[in-house]
């Protein structure tokens, strides 16, 4: 009689049966996230658009430091992805299974939290490993201090993007979306207090800036830890009571899932990254130069990077509650609403080359001639590529939102390190081509992967062995 009570409490997710009710949902929590992701990384922006007002060596010197930092941001990102699929498909089987839903939130915190003493001691060589990688000594003395701070508040970066794909799992995106943007004018405050030395406060320029986004972060979890506890969706799963009552098995399926997404993460974003390092075997100022370019590169992609993050919610859902046609309504939806997104910044920053330019360096300046000669011709290949950009990161979140996570780590590392990477190294550094080299080598690689990861997708839309577990609805 119990085993029938629980059968009939099973509520599964209803989804919309045409493609236009999907995308108007897909839209209602992906616009908010878009802009909450976007705003987010805005923390990068900002820094680099303030540390940009204090010299070149220093923007540099910001950029070398980032490759260090984004790597471990992108190795223990995979615990905060897993949380979408897991618990997406969770309530779309049943929307009232809190237990769980809350057993995923908190041991993707713990995975976050525990790593945080070997991600400090790490950090604390970026010096030394940026002159073993053979940069300029300086530049990496400042880089080390810059992200020796800045890591303490990658675990508080890290946990608040788990609860905000709790929340957009329960449909709560506009305040979070309110929340992020409060911590990134927060941000904003602390640098013009820190960087500069305003407010009696001592000018600690780029080890100020790392200072003001950490503690961003440590104050923006606990406003977000408030909201949860006050809203009254989500305070139905109480995710912080017991915080310490540990669930060996839930912890097992967010390393399960998130290990391959942090490699496939960290063979992507390592690419970009470790270009940098390509570029600072050319010259400091070509390195400044890939920084900016790198920032708006970024900047654009954060728009399809969040909607993609709501597709995979939705493909969750429609996964977990047995039904082949939503999930490919929400997979066609997907990438149509990333392509959209990010030509939203594409096509102005194509158009407007230098006036995008002058938003990182002053014009006027001649100490900044070169740098920006460098930005102004990077830029037209960057946003070349960003149509790439957008349809394989739709495809790797949707298959994300499938529990699909080995074979594009796989496709990824095929399409970055052995074709993207080889040709970026090969032209930059063999070739008359020089640093646009990087860049070409960067649009193979993403060109590649969003065919590969296209296919797999399509591969397992049109398969009903992912649905096996429910009933397949149409």
């Amino acid at each position: 009689m119990l085993h029938d009570k629980n059968l009939n409490n099973i509520q599964s997710t209803k989804m919309p049966k045409t493609w236009s009710k999907e995308m108007v949902l897909l839209l209602r929590i992906g616009i908010p996230m878009a802009l909450a992701q976007f705003i987010q990384f805005f923390i990068f922006f900002i820094d680099t658009v303030m540390i940009g007002r204090i010299s070149p060596e220093d923007l540099a010197a910001a950029g070398l430091g980032l490759v260090i930092y984004f790597g471990f941001w992108m190795l223990f990102s995979g615990p905060v992805m897993a949380v979408t699929p897991l618990i997406s498909q969770t309530l779309g089987k049943n929307k009232k299974n809190i237990q769980k839903t809350r057993y995923y939130v908190r041991m993707a915190i713990w995975v976050i939290f525990l790593m945080m003493p070997i991600f400090i001691f790490i950090t604390s060589f970026t010096e030394n490993i940026l002159i073993f990688l053979g940069q300029d000594a300086a530049v990496s003395a400042k880089a080390g201090r810059y992200v020796f701070v800045l890591a303490f508040g990658l675990p508080f970066a890290l946990a608040i993007m788990v609860l905000r794909n709790f929340l957009a799992a329960l449909e709560k995106t506009l305040i979070p979306l309110f929340l992020v943007t409060s911590i990134t004018g927060l941000n904003a405050l602390l640098n013009y207090i820190f960087i500069f030395g305003n407010f009696g406060m001592p000018r600690l320029g780029l080890t100020g800036a790392g200072i003001a986004s950490s503690l961003s972060y440590f104050f923006g979890f606990f406003i977000f830890i408030y909201y949860i506890s006050k809203d009254k969706r989500a305070q139905e799963f109480q995710v912080f009571q017991n915080f310490f009552s540990m669930k060996f098995i839930h912890l097992i399926e967010i390393l399960r899932l998130g290990g391959p997404i942090s490699v496939t993460t960290l063979f992507e974003g390592m690419l970009f990254n470790i270009a940098i390092i390509i570029m600072g075997l050319i010259g400091v100022m070509e390195a400044a130069a890939y920084q900016v370019a790198l920032n708006i590169a970024s900047l654009a992609f954060m728009l399809p990077y969040g909607m993609s993050m709501a597709g995979a919610v939705r493909i969750g859902l429609a996964a977990g509650a047995g039904n082949i046609e939503a999930a490919k309504r929400a997979a066609s939806t997907t990438v149509i609403a990333c392509i959209f997104a990010i030509m939203l910044i594409a096509i102005p920053v194509a158009i407007f080359p230098e006036m995008t330019t002058s938003l990182f360096l002053d014009l006027d300046k001649e100490i900044n001639r070169n740098v920006i000669n460098l930005v102004i011709g990077f830029l037209p290949i960057a946003t070349g590529f960003m149509f790439f950009d957008s349809v394989q990161v739709a495809a790797n979140q949707l298959l994300r939102g499938l529990k699909d996570v080995v074979w594009p780590m796989l496709l990824t590392g095929i399409s970055y390190w052995f074709f993207g990477f080889p040709i970026a190294y090969i032209l930059a550094l063999k070739t008359d081509v020089g640093p646009n080299g990087v860049w070409y080598g960067l649009m193979a690689g993403l060109a590649l992967a969003s065919v590969l990861l296209g296919g797999r997708l399509l591969s397992k839309l049109n398969s009903n062995n992912q649905f096996s577990t429910g009933s397949v609805k149409k």
